[in-house]
């Protein structure tokens, strides 16, 4: 079965290079670190990649790396022309040894060479890609992660770097620019690694590094007013930052033809829903709707405990009221959306075969079809990072681009068991005090994503000469770089000792304050 990525709406930057995934966990990070470097990038699976190349036209090409094993029969390998159109082409790992075995090297299983973790290759001669920042005889910190190797090099190519467990740990080709690295650069654990991509990438491939939010700002204004022409445009708004952040791309596109509609389930965080409507009302002069529907959420949460069933049913009432509202201001023609680029991406497996669902996202899915609408997605091409950035070139406030991540389905998820307004209420409080604390001590742009969580737990507690039976409240805090993992942020227990002591002195209803440790994996940014 053949994987297929959506077309675009519209053209492309006139420079870009093309990332082939065979599956690896960090090809985003890849697009990201060519991205860094000013050089637009998409990612295609192995088996998608002819029409990417076709449509793109790249200056260069990136072969990611693959769970799979080169020496297996049917394992994914690049389309032959790419290695006939003349360009640049760089293989990471996997994509460095399917290279060398398509052009006439050999690959074998390494049961005495497996390298996992970090590693040091010594630089055994000059080649293009190390212009200006790796030199001949030193070494440097890598992070391999593999089970196979090169054993023997294409025509043509040359060993230019070496491992304990690689004797071709950078090859190239520097006569048709092809270059395999064994290694990761586009992990954090290769410290060059982003400067070796960007050294490809602008050096090898030539490009100008000219990729820009004011760039991508104009092009897809021109895009947006293409594809709507004097068509009606609606858009949910969630109160994150990709909706807010498109809507005011959109709005700036075509003006009054778009009317945005803030479904308020009452599950926001404290102040927030306030905010989103005077930044779109008074700030911008967007049309908008607002509807308040806590009683119609709350009710229909009374008795549910499942946490996907909460999701569900969020997700279908957002629907049904959004469809109501749509109805009320007159109907449109088209629908807009957040959507970002990792959701592209991970629509769709590289195998074509269905992924695991670890949790339903709350998103507006289904909607285009039963409305008759055609969606409009500004930001299908971008990482949350980028968003942020655009947001900034709009002119959005900081205080509403640098927020924190907020999931569709709110504060329903952050309180395990049965969701009640006064639950909602104390956890806002709690959430609220939390979030004060991490601003007051200049950590809040440090942490991914930070907040609070009401157990569906009650604990004894002394206040006063007194006896408490209240609720428990964790605190949880993590450091990403794109939500896929994340870390626990390592807060000193001073710091924590103040966010307990606010939150049981000034919120009713909590007694005693825990902290989450653990990372994703194991397990989720979320609790539910």
């Amino acid at each position: 079965m053949t994987a297929q990525l959506p077309a675009q709406i519209a053209g492309q930057p006139h420079e870009s290079i093309l990332i082939v995934d065979f599956g690896s966990q960090v090809t985003q990070l890849i697009a990201r670190r060519v991205r860094e470097a000013g050089v637009y990038s998409e990612i295609a699976p192995f088996n998608a990649a002819d029409a990417a190349f076709d449509r793109l036209q790249p200056k260069g090409i990136i072969l990611s790396g693959s769970p799979a094993s080169v020496t297996e029969i049917g394992s994914p390998r690049v389309p032959q022309r790419f290695f006939e159109a003349g360009i640049p082409i760089l293989g990471i790992c996997y994509g460095q040894q399917t290279m060398c075995a398509q052009l006439g090297g050999s690959v074998t299983p390494s049961q005495d060479g497996r390298e996992f973790g970090r590693a040091f290759i010594e630089i055994k001669g000059r080649s293009a890609l190390f212009d200006g920042l790796w030199k001949e005889g030193e070494h440097h910190q890598v992070w391999m992660s593999h089970g196979d190797k090169v054993d023997a090099l294409p025509p043509g190519f040359a060993p230019v770097a070496v491992s304990e467990g690689a004797p071709f740990a950078v090859t190239s080709d520097e006569k048709r620019r092809f270059y395999g690295v064994q290694f990761h650069p586009e992990v954090v654990h290769t410290p060059d690694g982003g400067k070796l991509i960007a050294n490809f990438a602008r050096h090898v491939c030539g490009l100008a590094g000219d990729w820009t939010m004011a760039e991508f700002r104009a092009t897809k204004i021109a895009e947006i007013r293409k594809q709507v022409g004097d068509g009606r445009v609606i858009c949910g708004l969630s109160g994150g930052v990709d909706s807010a952040v498109a809507a005011v791309l959109i709005h700036e596109a075509i003006g009054d033809q778009l009317t945005c509609v803030f479904v308020d389930h009452g599950l926001m965080r404290m102040g927030e829903a306030d905010q989103v409507v005077s930044l779109f009302r008074e700030h911008y002069g967007i049309k908008l709707v607002h509807v308040n529907v806590e009683t119609l959420f709350l009710n229909g949460l009374k008795g549910v405990t499942d946490p996907e069933a909460k999701r569900k049913f969020i997700g279908k009432t957002f629907i049904e009221v959004f469809e109501d509202q749509a109805r009320q201001v007159g109907g449109a023609d088209f629908l807009a959306q957040g959507t970002l680029y990792p959701d592209v991406i991970e629509s769709v497996s590289f195998t074509g075969g269905p992924s695991v669902t670890i949790k339903s996202h709350h998103n507006v899915g289904g909607l285009p079809e039963r409305m008759n609408m055609k969606l409009v997605e500004p930001l299908r091409e971008l990482f949350k990072d980028e968003v942020r950035l655009l947001g900034r070139e709009l002119g959005l406030p900081e205080i509403f681009v640098g927020r924190h991540p907020f999931p569709g389905p709110g504060l329903a998820i952050r309180i395990p068991g049965e969701v009640t307004k006064e639950r909602c209420d104390i956890l806002r409080k709690a959430d609220a005090v939390y979030l004060d604390e991490i601003r007051r001590a200049g950590l809040y742009d440090a942490i991914w994503q930070a907040f609070a969580v009401l157990l569906p737990v009650r604990s004894v507690g002394v206040m006063g000469d007194g006896r408490t039976y209240d609720y428990v409240c964790a605190l949880r805090a993590v450091t990403s770089t794109d939500g896929m993992t994340a870390d626990v942020y390592p807060f000193d227990s001073a710091f924590l000792g103040r966010v307990a002591t606010r939150i049981v002195n000034e919120v009713a209803g909590i007694n005693r304050v825990t902290y989450d440790l653990t990372s994703k994996p194991p397990g989720t940014i979320e609790w539910e």
